[in-house]
Protein backbone atom coordinates (compact mmCIF):
# COMPACT_ATOMS: atom_id res chain seq x y z
CA UNK A 1 0.00 0.00 0.00
CA UNK A 2 1.35 3.42 -0.97
CA UNK A 3 1.82 6.25 1.54
CA UNK A 4 -1.05 8.13 -0.10
CA UNK A 5 -3.36 5.12 0.23
CA UNK A 6 -2.35 4.63 3.88
CA UNK A 7 -3.07 8.29 4.58
CA UNK A 8 -6.42 8.08 2.83
CA UNK A 9 -7.42 5.03 4.86
CA UNK A 10 -6.46 6.79 8.11
CA UNK A 11 -8.54 9.84 7.15
CA UNK A 12 -11.52 7.67 6.25
CA UNK A 13 -11.26 5.84 9.59
CA UNK A 14 -11.20 9.16 11.44
CA UNK A 15 -14.21 10.45 9.50
CA UNK A 16 -16.12 7.24 10.29
CA UNK A 17 -15.32 7.60 14.00
CA UNK A 18 -16.43 11.23 14.01
CA UNK A 19 -19.62 10.49 12.11
CA UNK A 20 -20.47 7.87 14.74
CA UNK A 21 -19.71 10.39 17.49
CA UNK A 22 -22.27 12.73 15.90
CA UNK A 23 -24.92 10.01 16.26
CA UNK A 24 -24.01 9.54 19.92
CA UNK A 25 -24.22 13.32 20.41
CA UNK A 26 -27.73 13.38 18.91
CA UNK A 27 -28.87 10.58 21.21
CA UNK A 28 -27.38 12.32 24.26
CA UNK A 29 -29.18 15.58 23.43
CA UNK A 30 -32.46 13.76 22.87
CA UNK A 31 -32.06 11.97 26.21
CA UNK A 32 -31.64 15.33 27.97
CA UNK A 33 -34.29 17.19 25.99
CA UNK A 34 -37.25 14.96 25.01
CA UNK A 35 -38.96 16.24 21.89
CA UNK A 36 -35.67 17.09 20.14
CA UNK A 37 -35.91 16.66 16.36
CA UNK A 38 -32.94 15.42 14.31
CA UNK A 39 -31.74 17.25 11.22
CA UNK A 40 -28.25 16.30 9.95
CA UNK A 41 -24.99 15.36 11.65
CA UNK A 42 -21.94 14.92 9.39
CA UNK A 43 -18.24 14.54 10.06
CA UNK A 44 -16.27 17.63 9.02
CA UNK A 45 -12.59 18.44 8.65
CA UNK A 46 -11.96 19.22 12.32
CA UNK A 47 -14.61 17.03 13.93
CA UNK A 48 -18.37 16.75 13.61
CA UNK A 49 -21.61 18.57 14.30
CA UNK A 50 -25.29 17.84 14.59
CA UNK A 51 -28.11 20.25 13.70
CA UNK A 52 -31.02 19.80 16.09
CA UNK A 53 -34.40 21.36 16.76
CA UNK A 54 -34.29 21.42 20.57
CA UNK A 55 -37.26 22.55 22.70
CA UNK A 56 -34.99 24.79 24.79
CA UNK A 57 -32.10 27.09 23.96
CA UNK A 58 -28.99 25.33 25.18
CA UNK A 59 -25.96 27.23 26.45
CA UNK A 60 -22.20 26.53 26.48
CA UNK A 61 -22.48 25.52 30.15
CA UNK A 62 -24.80 22.67 29.11
CA UNK A 63 -22.17 20.99 26.93
CA UNK A 64 -20.39 19.36 29.88
CA UNK A 65 -23.50 17.45 30.92
CA UNK A 66 -24.17 16.37 27.33
CA UNK A 67 -20.57 15.14 27.10
CA UNK A 68 -21.05 13.04 30.25
CA UNK A 69 -24.16 11.46 28.75
CA UNK A 70 -22.16 10.71 25.58
CA UNK A 71 -19.52 8.96 27.70
CA UNK A 72 -22.18 6.85 29.35
CA UNK A 73 -23.55 5.83 25.93
CA UNK A 74 -20.01 5.05 24.75
CA UNK A 75 -19.40 2.89 27.84
CA UNK A 76 -22.42 0.74 26.93
CA UNK A 77 -20.64 -0.35 23.72
CA UNK A 78 -23.95 -0.41 21.86
CA UNK A 79 -23.58 -1.96 18.38
CA UNK A 80 -24.24 0.37 15.44
CA UNK A 81 -26.38 -1.75 13.14
CA UNK A 82 -27.07 -0.96 9.50
CA UNK A 83 -30.52 -1.72 8.08
CA UNK A 84 -31.73 -1.31 4.52
CA UNK A 85 -35.34 -0.32 4.02
CA UNK A 86 -37.50 0.67 1.12
CA UNK A 87 -37.92 4.42 0.94
CA UNK A 88 -41.61 4.00 1.75
CA UNK A 89 -40.84 1.90 4.84
CA UNK A 90 -38.30 4.52 5.98
CA UNK A 91 -40.91 7.27 5.49
CA UNK A 92 -43.35 5.34 7.67
CA UNK A 93 -40.67 4.80 10.33
CA UNK A 94 -39.67 8.46 10.60
CA UNK A 95 -43.30 9.60 10.48
CA UNK A 96 -43.88 7.30 13.44
CA UNK A 97 -40.78 8.67 15.22
CA UNK A 98 -42.04 12.23 14.54
CA UNK A 99 -38.85 13.29 12.78
CA UNK A 100 -40.03 15.86 10.18
CA UNK A 101 -36.56 16.75 8.88
CA UNK A 102 -35.77 13.10 8.13
CA UNK A 103 -39.14 12.78 6.40
CA UNK A 104 -38.36 15.79 4.22
CA UNK A 105 -34.97 14.36 3.26
CA UNK A 106 -36.61 11.05 2.31
CA UNK A 107 -39.28 12.80 0.25
CA UNK A 108 -36.57 14.51 -1.78
CA UNK A 109 -34.68 11.25 -2.45
CA UNK A 110 -35.08 9.23 -5.62
CA UNK A 111 -33.50 6.05 -4.20
CA UNK A 112 -35.88 3.12 -3.86
CA UNK A 113 -33.79 1.67 -1.03
CA UNK A 114 -32.23 3.65 1.83
CA UNK A 115 -30.19 2.76 4.89
CA UNK A 116 -30.64 3.59 8.55
CA UNK A 117 -28.35 3.00 11.52
CA UNK A 118 -29.53 2.00 14.99
CA UNK A 119 -27.85 1.80 18.36
CA UNK A 120 -29.96 1.07 21.39
CA UNK A 121 -33.31 2.80 20.87
CA UNK A 122 -31.78 5.46 18.59
CA UNK A 123 -32.36 5.36 14.82
CA UNK A 124 -31.03 7.72 12.15
CA UNK A 125 -31.28 7.97 8.39
CA UNK A 126 -27.69 7.56 7.22
CA UNK A 127 -25.56 6.11 4.45
CA UNK A 128 -22.72 5.34 6.88
CA UNK A 129 -20.28 3.80 7.37
CA UNK A 130 -20.01 3.71 11.16
CA UNK A 131 -17.81 2.15 13.83
CA UNK A 132 -18.66 -1.25 15.23
CA UNK A 133 -20.07 0.02 18.52
CA UNK A 134 -20.39 3.22 20.55
CA UNK A 135 -17.24 2.52 22.59
CA UNK A 136 -15.17 3.21 19.47
CA UNK A 137 -15.96 6.91 19.02
CA UNK A 138 -12.53 7.88 20.40
CA UNK A 139 -11.55 10.69 22.76
CA UNK A 140 -14.08 13.44 22.17
CA UNK A 141 -14.91 16.96 23.22
CA UNK A 142 -17.91 19.21 22.55
CA UNK A 143 -16.64 22.59 21.40
CA UNK A 144 -19.33 25.16 20.71
CA UNK A 145 -22.93 25.98 19.81
CA UNK A 146 -24.12 27.97 16.81
CA UNK A 147 -27.31 28.67 14.92
CA UNK A 148 -27.87 27.08 11.52
CA UNK A 149 -30.81 27.39 9.13
CA UNK A 150 -32.29 24.13 7.96
CA UNK A 151 -30.65 23.33 4.62
CA UNK A 152 -28.80 26.65 4.79
CA UNK A 153 -31.95 28.52 3.78
CA UNK A 154 -32.61 31.74 5.70
CA UNK A 155 -36.35 31.22 5.14
CA UNK A 156 -36.36 27.83 6.87
CA UNK A 157 -36.32 27.02 10.62
CA UNK A 158 -33.31 28.04 12.70
CA UNK A 159 -31.72 24.99 14.35
CA UNK A 160 -29.10 24.64 17.07
CA UNK A 161 -25.80 23.26 15.82
CA UNK A 162 -23.49 21.59 18.33
CA UNK A 163 -19.87 21.20 17.24
CA UNK A 164 -17.53 18.58 18.62
CA UNK A 165 -14.38 16.73 17.72
CA UNK A 166 -13.00 13.24 18.22
CA UNK A 167 -9.53 11.68 18.00
CA UNK A 168 -8.21 8.17 18.35
CA UNK A 169 -6.14 9.00 21.44
CA UNK A 170 -6.38 11.44 24.38
CA UNK A 171 -3.04 12.98 23.40
CA UNK A 172 -4.23 13.78 19.88
CA UNK A 173 -7.31 15.41 21.38
CA UNK A 174 -5.22 17.47 23.81
CA UNK A 175 -2.88 18.58 21.01
CA UNK A 176 -5.90 19.71 18.99
CA UNK A 177 -7.42 21.62 21.91
CA UNK A 178 -4.10 23.36 22.60
CA UNK A 179 -3.83 24.42 18.96
CA UNK A 180 -7.47 25.55 18.97
CA UNK A 181 -6.85 27.72 22.02
CA UNK A 182 -3.89 29.30 20.27
CA UNK A 183 -5.97 29.79 17.14
CA UNK A 184 -8.61 31.67 19.15
CA UNK A 185 -5.93 34.04 20.43
CA UNK A 186 -4.89 34.66 16.82
CA UNK A 187 -8.40 35.05 15.41
CA UNK A 188 -8.09 37.76 12.77
CA UNK A 189 -11.61 39.06 13.46
CA UNK A 190 -10.73 39.89 17.06
CA UNK A 191 -7.28 41.23 16.14
CA UNK A 192 -8.72 43.29 13.29
CA UNK A 193 -10.92 45.09 15.78
CA UNK A 194 -8.25 45.45 18.49
CA UNK A 195 -5.65 46.75 16.02
CA UNK A 196 -8.18 49.03 14.30
CA UNK A 197 -7.61 47.44 10.89
CA UNK A 198 -11.11 46.72 9.59
CA UNK A 199 -14.73 46.20 10.55
CA UNK A 200 -17.90 44.45 9.37
CA UNK A 201 -21.31 46.10 9.44
CA UNK A 202 -24.58 44.19 9.43
CA UNK A 203 -26.44 47.22 8.10
CA UNK A 204 -24.21 47.14 5.00
CA UNK A 205 -24.68 43.39 4.50
CA UNK A 206 -22.73 40.31 5.43
CA UNK A 207 -19.57 39.20 3.66
CA UNK A 208 -18.04 42.61 2.87
CA UNK A 209 -15.28 44.41 4.75
CA UNK A 210 -14.57 48.05 5.60
CA UNK A 211 -10.87 48.91 5.85
CA UNK A 212 -9.88 51.49 8.46
CA UNK A 213 -6.82 53.71 7.78
CA UNK A 214 -4.34 51.22 9.26
CA UNK A 215 -5.97 48.31 7.46
CA UNK A 216 -5.88 50.23 4.18
CA UNK A 217 -2.14 50.82 4.71
CA UNK A 218 -1.56 47.08 5.23
CA UNK A 219 -3.58 46.17 2.16
CA UNK A 220 -1.76 48.85 0.15
CA UNK A 221 1.64 47.39 1.12
CA UNK A 222 0.55 43.95 -0.11
CA UNK A 223 -0.87 45.35 -3.33
CA UNK A 224 2.27 47.42 -4.00
CA UNK A 225 4.36 44.27 -3.57
CA UNK A 226 2.18 42.45 -6.10
CA UNK A 227 2.26 45.27 -8.64
CA UNK A 228 6.04 45.54 -8.52
CA UNK A 229 6.65 41.78 -8.70
CA UNK A 230 4.24 41.37 -11.62
CA UNK A 231 5.92 44.24 -13.45
CA UNK A 232 9.33 42.57 -13.03
CA UNK A 233 7.97 39.37 -14.60
CA UNK A 234 6.51 40.95 -17.71
CA UNK A 235 2.85 41.18 -16.74
CA UNK A 236 0.72 44.04 -18.05
CA UNK A 237 -1.78 45.47 -15.59
CA UNK A 238 -5.39 45.81 -16.75
CA UNK A 239 -8.64 46.90 -15.12
CA UNK A 240 -12.06 45.52 -16.06
CA UNK A 241 -15.61 46.57 -15.04
CA UNK A 242 -17.52 45.13 -12.11
CA UNK A 243 -20.68 44.56 -14.16
CA UNK A 244 -20.97 42.55 -17.39
CA UNK A 245 -23.94 41.59 -19.56
CA UNK A 246 -25.26 38.09 -18.93
CA UNK A 247 -24.45 37.06 -22.53
CA UNK A 248 -20.75 37.14 -21.73
CA UNK A 249 -21.23 34.62 -18.92
CA UNK A 250 -23.15 32.35 -21.29
CA UNK A 251 -20.14 32.31 -23.58
CA UNK A 252 -17.74 31.60 -20.73
CA UNK A 253 -19.97 28.85 -19.34
CA UNK A 254 -20.30 30.36 -15.87
CA UNK A 255 -24.09 30.75 -16.13
CA UNK A 256 -24.37 27.01 -16.72
CA UNK A 257 -22.04 25.94 -13.92
CA UNK A 258 -21.87 28.80 -11.43
CA UNK A 259 -25.20 30.61 -11.48
CA UNK A 260 -26.09 29.86 -7.84
CA UNK A 261 -23.03 31.84 -6.76
CA UNK A 262 -23.66 34.83 -9.04
CA UNK A 263 -25.45 38.13 -8.41
CA UNK A 264 -27.69 38.95 -11.35
CA UNK A 265 -30.02 41.85 -12.17
CA UNK A 266 -32.10 43.03 -15.09
CA UNK A 267 -32.43 46.54 -16.52
CA UNK A 268 -34.31 47.57 -19.68
CA UNK A 269 -34.78 43.93 -20.60
CA UNK A 270 -31.07 43.10 -20.41
CA UNK A 271 -29.55 40.76 -17.84
CA UNK A 272 -26.39 41.88 -16.06
CA UNK A 273 -24.05 39.98 -13.74
CA UNK A 274 -21.82 41.39 -11.02
CA UNK A 275 -18.60 39.68 -11.97
CA UNK A 276 -17.62 36.58 -9.96
CA UNK A 277 -14.50 36.10 -12.11
CA UNK A 278 -12.11 38.31 -14.06
CA UNK A 279 -11.28 35.94 -16.93
CA UNK A 280 -14.01 36.93 -19.46
CA UNK A 281 -12.89 40.57 -19.23
CA UNK A 282 -9.33 39.60 -20.07
CA UNK A 283 -10.63 37.61 -23.03
CA UNK A 284 -12.31 40.72 -24.43
CA UNK A 285 -9.09 42.73 -24.09
CA UNK A 286 -7.19 39.97 -25.93
CA UNK A 287 -9.68 40.13 -28.80
CA UNK A 288 -9.29 43.88 -29.39
CA UNK A 289 -6.57 43.38 -32.02
CA UNK A 290 -4.80 40.64 -33.98
CA UNK A 291 -2.20 38.66 -32.01
CA UNK A 292 0.96 36.96 -33.22
CA UNK A 293 3.11 34.14 -31.89
CA UNK A 294 5.68 36.88 -31.30
CA UNK A 295 3.32 38.32 -28.62
CA UNK A 296 3.34 35.05 -26.69
CA UNK A 297 3.32 34.67 -23.77
CA UNK A 298 0.91 37.55 -23.23
CA UNK A 299 0.32 38.16 -19.52
CA UNK A 300 -2.56 40.24 -18.14
CA UNK A 301 -2.72 41.02 -14.42
CA UNK A 302 -5.55 42.61 -12.45
CA UNK A 303 -6.30 43.34 -8.82
CA UNK A 304 -9.88 42.46 -9.65
CA UNK A 305 -12.69 42.74 -7.13
CA UNK A 306 -15.27 39.97 -7.57
CA UNK A 307 -18.56 39.12 -5.89
CA UNK A 308 -19.82 35.61 -5.17
CA UNK A 309 -22.87 34.59 -3.21
CA UNK A 310 -22.01 32.51 -0.16
CA UNK A 311 -24.61 31.35 2.34
CA UNK A 312 -24.51 33.33 5.56
CA UNK A 313 -23.67 30.22 7.57
CA UNK A 314 -20.30 29.76 5.87
CA UNK A 315 -19.13 33.40 5.97
CA UNK A 316 -16.09 33.82 8.21
CA UNK A 317 -14.49 37.25 8.51
CA UNK A 318 -11.88 37.84 5.82
CA UNK A 319 -11.48 34.11 5.19
CA UNK A 320 -14.85 33.53 3.49
CA UNK A 321 -16.51 36.56 1.93
CA UNK A 322 -19.00 37.64 -0.70
CA UNK A 323 -16.89 40.50 -2.05
CA UNK A 324 -13.10 40.22 -2.33
CA UNK A 325 -10.15 41.13 -4.54
CA UNK A 326 -7.93 38.65 -6.38
CA UNK A 327 -4.39 39.10 -7.68
CA UNK A 328 -5.69 37.56 -10.85
CA UNK A 329 -3.67 36.94 -13.99
CA UNK A 330 -4.26 35.19 -17.29
CA UNK A 331 -1.39 34.04 -19.44
CA UNK A 332 -1.96 33.36 -23.13
CA UNK A 333 0.75 31.14 -24.56
CA UNK A 334 1.54 28.53 -27.17
CA UNK A 335 1.48 24.79 -26.50
CA UNK A 336 5.27 24.77 -26.54
CA UNK A 337 5.46 27.47 -23.86
CA UNK A 338 2.91 25.88 -21.52
CA UNK A 339 5.16 23.86 -19.20
CA UNK A 340 7.70 26.68 -18.88
CA UNK A 341 4.92 29.14 -17.97
CA UNK A 342 3.48 26.79 -15.32
CA UNK A 343 6.93 26.46 -13.76
CA UNK A 344 7.30 30.25 -13.76
CA UNK A 345 3.91 30.57 -12.03
CA UNK A 346 5.03 28.12 -9.33
CA UNK A 347 8.29 30.05 -8.87
CA UNK A 348 6.40 33.33 -8.54
CA UNK A 349 3.84 31.91 -6.11
CA UNK A 350 6.35 30.31 -3.75
CA UNK A 351 8.69 33.32 -3.91
CA UNK A 352 5.81 35.58 -2.89
CA UNK A 353 4.65 33.37 -0.03
CA UNK A 354 8.20 33.12 1.31
CA UNK A 355 8.53 36.92 1.13
CA UNK A 356 5.65 37.13 3.62
CA UNK A 357 7.23 34.58 5.94
CA UNK A 358 5.62 31.28 4.88
CA UNK A 359 8.04 28.41 4.36
CA UNK A 360 6.12 25.12 4.27
CA UNK A 361 3.66 24.11 1.56
CA UNK A 362 1.62 21.23 0.20
CA UNK A 363 0.95 20.93 -3.52
CA UNK A 364 -2.07 19.22 -5.08
CA UNK A 365 -2.92 18.33 -8.67
CA UNK A 366 -6.71 18.64 -8.96
CA UNK A 367 -8.24 16.63 -11.79
CA UNK A 368 -11.45 16.66 -13.83
CA UNK A 369 -14.69 17.10 -11.84
CA UNK A 370 -18.15 15.90 -12.75
CA UNK A 371 -20.13 18.31 -14.91
CA UNK A 372 -17.10 19.83 -16.64
CA UNK A 373 -16.74 21.05 -20.23
CA UNK A 374 -14.35 19.91 -22.95
CA UNK A 375 -13.20 16.65 -24.47
CA UNK A 376 -11.30 13.90 -22.66
CA UNK A 377 -8.31 14.57 -24.92
CA UNK A 378 -8.15 18.24 -23.89
CA UNK A 379 -8.41 17.36 -20.19
CA UNK A 380 -5.70 14.71 -20.47
CA UNK A 381 -3.46 17.16 -22.27
CA UNK A 382 -4.03 19.88 -19.66
CA UNK A 383 -3.56 17.55 -16.69
CA UNK A 384 -0.37 16.10 -18.14
CA UNK A 385 1.08 19.58 -18.66
CA UNK A 386 0.55 20.39 -14.97
CA UNK A 387 1.96 17.03 -13.87
CA UNK A 388 5.05 17.47 -16.07
CA UNK A 389 5.64 20.96 -14.65
CA UNK A 390 5.35 19.66 -11.08
CA UNK A 391 7.80 16.85 -11.78
CA UNK A 392 10.21 19.25 -13.45
CA UNK A 393 9.87 21.63 -10.50
CA UNK A 394 10.89 18.81 -8.18
CA UNK A 395 8.34 19.22 -5.36
CA UNK A 396 6.21 16.38 -4.04
CA UNK A 397 2.50 16.65 -4.70
CA UNK A 398 -0.71 14.71 -4.19
CA UNK A 399 -3.46 14.07 -6.73
CA UNK A 400 -6.84 15.45 -5.64
CA UNK A 401 -9.34 13.58 -7.82
CA UNK A 402 -12.30 15.52 -9.19
CA UNK A 403 -11.37 18.85 -7.58
CA UNK A 404 -10.52 20.79 -10.75
CA UNK A 405 -12.71 23.63 -12.03
CA UNK A 406 -15.34 23.08 -14.71
CA UNK A 407 -13.06 24.31 -17.52
CA UNK A 408 -9.74 22.76 -16.55
CA UNK A 409 -7.42 20.99 -14.07
CA UNK A 410 -5.30 22.95 -11.61
CA UNK A 411 -2.43 23.00 -9.17
CA UNK A 412 -3.37 24.11 -5.66
CA UNK A 413 -0.77 25.32 -3.17
CA UNK A 414 -1.60 25.20 0.54
CA UNK A 415 0.57 27.15 2.97
CA UNK A 416 1.33 26.19 6.55
CA UNK A 417 0.97 28.83 9.26
CA UNK A 418 2.81 29.28 12.56
CA UNK A 419 0.57 26.86 14.46
CA UNK A 420 0.49 24.12 11.84
CA UNK A 421 -2.71 24.87 9.93
CA UNK A 422 -2.79 24.67 6.14
CA UNK A 423 -4.59 27.35 4.12
CA UNK A 424 -5.61 27.44 0.48
CA UNK A 425 -3.30 29.79 -1.39
CA UNK A 426 -2.07 30.05 -5.00
CA UNK A 427 -3.76 28.15 -7.79
CA UNK A 428 -2.67 27.54 -11.38
CA UNK A 429 -5.28 26.36 -13.89
CA UNK A 430 -4.75 25.25 -17.49
CA UNK A 431 -7.64 26.05 -19.81
CA UNK A 432 -8.02 24.98 -23.44
CA UNK A 433 -11.81 25.38 -23.29
CA UNK A 434 -12.40 29.08 -22.71
CA UNK A 435 -10.13 30.20 -25.60
CA UNK A 436 -12.23 27.94 -27.81
CA UNK A 437 -15.52 29.29 -26.45
CA UNK A 438 -14.38 32.89 -27.07
CA UNK A 439 -12.79 31.93 -30.42
CA UNK A 440 -9.51 33.68 -29.72
CA UNK A 441 -6.51 33.00 -31.95
CA UNK A 442 -3.02 34.15 -32.80
CA UNK A 443 -1.09 34.04 -36.04
CA UNK A 444 1.58 31.35 -35.90
CA UNK A 445 4.96 31.29 -37.61
CA UNK A 446 3.16 29.57 -40.51
CA UNK A 447 0.90 32.66 -40.74
CA UNK A 448 -2.15 30.50 -39.95
CA UNK A 449 -4.53 31.00 -36.99
CA UNK A 450 -3.84 28.93 -33.87
CA UNK A 451 -5.70 28.75 -30.56
CA UNK A 452 -3.64 29.85 -27.55
CA UNK A 453 -3.58 28.02 -24.25
CA UNK A 454 -4.84 30.04 -21.30
CA UNK A 455 -3.43 29.80 -17.78
CA UNK A 456 -5.54 31.21 -14.96
CA UNK A 457 -3.46 31.89 -11.86
CA UNK A 458 -3.41 33.74 -8.57
CA UNK A 459 -0.32 34.26 -6.42
CA UNK A 460 -1.67 35.22 -3.01
CA UNK A 461 -5.23 34.45 -4.17
CA UNK A 462 -7.95 36.51 -2.46
CA UNK A 463 -6.29 39.56 -0.90
CA UNK A 464 -8.74 39.62 2.01
CA UNK A 465 -8.28 35.94 2.72
CA UNK A 466 -4.51 36.30 2.55
CA UNK A 467 -4.60 39.22 4.99
CA UNK A 468 -6.69 37.14 7.38
CA UNK A 469 -4.18 34.28 7.19
CA UNK A 470 -1.27 36.71 7.53
CA UNK A 471 -2.72 38.31 10.67
CA UNK A 472 -3.35 34.91 12.26
CA UNK A 473 0.09 33.60 11.25
CA UNK A 474 1.80 36.46 13.12
CA UNK A 475 -0.85 36.80 15.82
CA UNK A 476 -1.19 40.45 14.76
CA UNK A 477 2.53 41.17 15.40
CA UNK A 478 3.33 41.79 11.74
CA UNK A 479 6.91 42.12 10.47
CA UNK A 480 8.22 45.69 10.42
CA UNK A 481 7.85 46.09 6.65
CA UNK A 482 4.15 45.16 6.89
CA UNK A 483 3.23 47.00 10.09
CA UNK A 484 0.82 49.89 9.41
CA UNK A 485 2.56 51.81 12.22
CA UNK A 486 6.24 50.95 12.45
CA UNK A 487 7.23 53.42 15.16
CA UNK A 488 5.28 55.05 17.99
CA UNK A 489 6.92 58.13 19.50
CA UNK A 490 5.98 58.93 23.11
CA UNK A 491 6.89 62.30 24.64
CA UNK A 492 7.27 62.02 28.41
CA UNK A 493 5.73 65.45 29.03
CA UNK A 494 4.27 68.32 27.03
CA UNK A 495 7.70 70.04 26.92
CA UNK A 496 9.03 67.06 24.93
CA UNK A 497 6.29 67.14 22.27
CA UNK A 498 8.20 69.40 19.88
CA UNK A 499 11.19 67.03 19.97
CA UNK A 500 8.87 64.06 19.41
CA UNK A 501 7.28 65.73 16.38
CA UNK A 502 10.74 66.42 15.00
CA UNK A 503 11.63 62.73 15.35
CA UNK A 504 8.45 61.84 13.48
CA UNK A 505 9.26 64.24 10.65
CA UNK A 506 12.81 62.94 10.29
CA UNK A 507 11.75 59.28 10.27
CA UNK A 508 8.95 59.91 7.79
CA UNK A 509 11.50 61.48 5.47
CA UNK A 510 13.14 58.02 5.37
CA UNK A 511 9.81 56.41 4.50
CA UNK A 512 9.10 55.11 8.00
CA UNK A 513 5.45 55.05 9.16
CA UNK A 514 5.29 56.94 12.47
CA UNK A 515 2.67 58.14 14.93
CA UNK A 516 3.10 60.35 18.02
CA UNK A 517 1.06 59.52 21.13
CA UNK A 518 0.46 62.90 22.75
CA UNK A 519 -2.52 61.83 24.87
CA UNK A 520 -2.49 63.00 28.47
CA UNK A 521 -1.78 59.58 29.99
CA UNK A 522 1.13 58.14 31.93
CA UNK A 523 4.20 57.08 29.95
CA UNK A 524 3.84 53.50 31.15
CA UNK A 525 0.24 53.36 29.95
CA UNK A 526 1.20 54.78 26.56
CA UNK A 527 3.99 52.22 26.22
CA UNK A 528 1.53 49.49 27.17
CA UNK A 529 -0.95 50.72 24.56
CA UNK A 530 1.76 50.70 21.90
CA UNK A 531 2.63 47.11 22.75
CA UNK A 532 -1.04 46.08 22.68
CA UNK A 533 -1.26 47.66 19.22
CA UNK A 534 1.68 45.41 18.18
CA UNK A 535 3.75 48.43 17.07
CA UNK A 536 7.28 47.06 16.48
CA UNK A 537 9.19 50.01 18.00
CA UNK A 538 8.31 52.61 20.60
CA UNK A 539 10.60 55.62 20.99
CA UNK A 540 10.43 57.40 24.35
CA UNK A 541 11.59 61.04 24.44
CA UNK A 542 12.24 62.77 27.78
CA UNK A 543 14.70 65.32 29.18
CA UNK A 544 17.72 63.02 28.75
CA UNK A 545 16.86 62.27 25.10
CA UNK A 546 16.19 65.93 24.25
CA UNK A 547 19.48 67.03 25.82
CA UNK A 548 21.49 64.28 24.10
CA UNK A 549 19.66 64.25 20.79
CA UNK A 550 18.92 60.53 21.30
CA UNK A 551 15.97 58.17 21.73
CA UNK A 552 15.10 55.30 24.05
CA UNK A 553 14.06 52.34 21.91
CA UNK A 554 11.55 49.86 23.29
CA UNK A 555 10.61 46.77 21.27
CA UNK A 556 7.10 45.33 21.35
CA UNK A 557 8.68 42.22 22.87
CA UNK A 558 9.74 44.27 25.91
CA UNK A 559 13.48 44.86 25.31
CA UNK A 560 14.64 48.39 26.08
CA UNK A 561 17.73 50.19 24.71
CA UNK A 562 18.53 53.75 25.87
CA UNK A 563 20.72 56.50 24.50
CA UNK A 564 20.45 55.52 20.83
CA UNK A 565 21.21 58.10 18.17
CA UNK A 566 18.40 58.67 15.72
CA UNK A 567 20.79 57.94 12.84
CA UNK A 568 21.60 54.49 14.28
CA UNK A 569 17.93 53.69 14.75
CA UNK A 570 17.04 54.92 11.24
CA UNK A 571 19.75 52.73 9.76
CA UNK A 572 18.60 49.69 11.71
CA UNK A 573 14.90 49.92 10.96
CA UNK A 574 15.56 50.70 7.28
CA UNK A 575 17.55 47.47 6.97
CA UNK A 576 14.67 45.50 8.47
CA UNK A 577 12.22 47.06 6.02
CA UNK A 578 14.44 46.68 2.96
CA UNK A 579 15.21 43.02 3.72
CA UNK A 580 11.57 42.22 4.59
CA UNK A 581 12.83 40.63 7.78
CA UNK A 582 10.37 38.86 10.03
CA UNK A 583 12.41 39.72 13.15
CA UNK A 584 13.20 42.84 15.19
CA UNK A 585 17.03 42.58 15.17
CA UNK A 586 17.67 46.18 14.25
CA UNK A 587 21.22 46.59 15.65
Amino acid sequence: MSAAETKREALEARQTMRHSAAHVLAQAVRDFYPGTKLAIGPAIEEGFYYDLDIPVSIKPDDLGAIEERMRAIAAEALPLRREELSRQAALELFHELEEPFKVELLEDMEDETVSIYRHGDFADLCRGPHVEDTSRIGSFKLLSIAGAYWRGDEKRPMLQRIYGTSFATPQELQDFLTMREEAEKRDHRRLGKELDLFSFHEEAGAGVVFYHPRGAILRGIVEDFLKEEHRKRGYQMVITPHLFKGDLWNISGHLDYYVDNMYTLEKEGTQYVVKPMNCPGHMLIYKTKPRSYRDMPLKYFELGTVYRYERSGVLHGLLRMRGFTQDDAHIFCTDEQLEEQIIECLDFALYSLRAFGFEEFKLYLSTRPEGSVGSDAVWERSTQALADALQHYGMEYEVDPGEGVFYGPKIDVKLKDAIGRYWQGPTIQVDFNMPERFQITYAGADNRPHQPVMIHRVVLAGIERFLGVLIEHYGGALPVWLSPVQVMVIPVADRHLEYALGLKEQLEARGIRVEVDDDHQTVNLKIRNSQLQKVPFTLVAGDREVEGGTVSVRLRTGEDVRGVSLEEFEEGISKLVDSRSTGLEWR
